[in-house]
């Protein structure tokens, strides 16, 4: 997404210069798929990311690696006099999280989140109802995600099913939900008390649907044409290119059985909340549902808005468009209190994440981006906020307590987009 808009719809006004990976085989087929004439892009190790910084002296730095991984790179290139744009979570801990603040304190560099829901048409409409004050003064929120068992199995075939790389769902996954509330309600996680398992995706599964001598991958599998969450790499050629003709260099397997004992991230959840403008949330999510996408109200002292989002399912990397949303079921309704409620017309468009990713490109790297009232571009404070929420929960999961989330990280500033006037209460 980040190779196309640079070296295609902004070339004008940037420029790719360099690769920075484990992997040299995606590197140069990523290389191999630039725009014809483009000029030669230099690809470097993991481990030379300095030699990078110092030969191209690039004046940012994107980073996409596993989330284990971001406050490294972050932190170095902030270091070294780079500004970053990073993909979401911005990490996964409250120890590196507290790594990155201090860094962005310490150099004065812009540190951009790329937290592309925001963007999205239904999502900023959401926002701007909330902002007029249709319902009142917000109250409380119940929020209920739900992830497919075509896309949500996904999560349990790649690195994010060990906790030490993604931090759980509750962190890489649920980051986007916990900043869409708090940039809608003004406000940013004051406790968190949750609770969560493992119950759909392991081996006890596996021998009800009667899998017994499977393989820890799909394509070595024994019993892969019983099994409803087989996923051949050979057969599509994006995923071969991607991953498996790629393996030779890292060994990252794109397949692994999501039954395996060894995974350790839950996939069921569900998380209380206590805002700092005493807003109260009840969050839950589910990886294994029939259908993908969201449940939202917020209940305000004027009435209730209600919106359902539906999303097409898909695996990384297959070629199809990310998170388009689909009309049929997906509405916003207001319900005043002790008047009629209403239907709001719902504003889509095309592209990936409800139509959020060319939005968010164009904010990124257009030279002149339009004015945003809503204050959709997300910083330091709103990727910290967002991912203690997730951190506290699954410290509270861990501990059985109820935890207070500015005791984890020191310093984190407020985000912009908070309401004038919240207080602790």
């Amino acid at each position: 997404m980040y190779t196309w808009a640079v070296t295609e719809r902004y070339k004008e006004t940037c420029e790719l210069a360099g690769f920075c990976d484990t992997n040299l085989g995606r590197m140069e087929l990523r290389k191999a798929q630039l725009p014809e004439g483009h000029p030669k892009v230099r690809t470097y190790a993991a481990d030379e990311f300095d030699k990078m910084i110092q030969l191209e002296r690039p004046q940012c730095v994107i980073v996409t690696c596993i989330d284990r991984y971001h406050h490294q790179y972050i932190c170095r290139a902030m270091e070294l006099g780079c500004d970053v744009i990073t993909e979401k979570p911005l990490t996964i801990d409250a120890e590196k999280c507290q790594q990155i603040v201090d860094t962005v304190r310490r150099t004065g560099r812009s540190l951009r989140v790329t937290f592309n829901y925001r963007y999205s048409p239904p999502r900023s409409q959401v926002k701007e109802l909330l902002r007029d004050g249709v319902i009142g003064e917000i109250l409380s929120v119940d929020f209920h995600w739900l992830l497919d068992t075509y896309h949500g199995a996904d999560y349990y075939r790649r690195w994010h099913r060990r906790k030490a790389n993604s931090g759980g769902l509750l962190v890489h996954k649920a980051t986007h939900h916990f900043d869409l509330v708090n940039w809608w309600i003004g406000s940013r996680p004051v406790e968190v008390f949750a609770t969560g398992a493992r119950r759909f995706y392991g081996p006890w599964t596996a021998e009800q649907l009667g899998l017994r001598g499977r393989s820890d991958r799909c394509h070595t599998c024994q019993v892969s044409g019983k099994c409803p969450f087989f996923l051949s790499l050979s057969a599509h050629k994006g995923l071969k290119d991607m991953y498996l003709d790629q393996e030779q260099y890292d060994g990252y397997r794109r397949d692994q059985c999501v039954f395996a004992e060894e995974i350790d991230i839950e996939d069921v959840m569900c998380v209380s909340v206590r805002y700092k403008n005493d807003v109260r949330m009840s969050y839950s999510l589910n990886s294994f549902s029939p259908w993908e996408g969201y449940v939202i109200a917020f209940n305000g002292t004027k009435g209730r808005l209600e919106h359902r989002m539906v999303e097409s399912a898909y695996i990384s990397g297959d070629g199809t468009v990310p998170g388009q949303i689909i009309r049929t079921g997906t509405h916003i309704h207001v319900l005043p209190l002790r008047a009629e409620p209403y239907s709001v017309e719902i504003r889509a468009v095309e592209g990936g994440h409800g139509g959020g990713d060319p939005a968010l490109l164009e904010d990124i790297f257009s030279p002149n981006p339009a004015p945003d009232p809503l204050k959709r571009a997300a910083g330091l404070a709103d990727g910290a906020w967002s991912i203690l929420t997730g951190i506290a929960a699954n410290t509270s999961i861990q501990t059985g307590k109820v935890v207070r989330v500015d005791e984890l990280v020191h310093d984190v500033p407020e985000p912009e987009h908070a309401s004038a006037g919240t207080k602790d209460r």
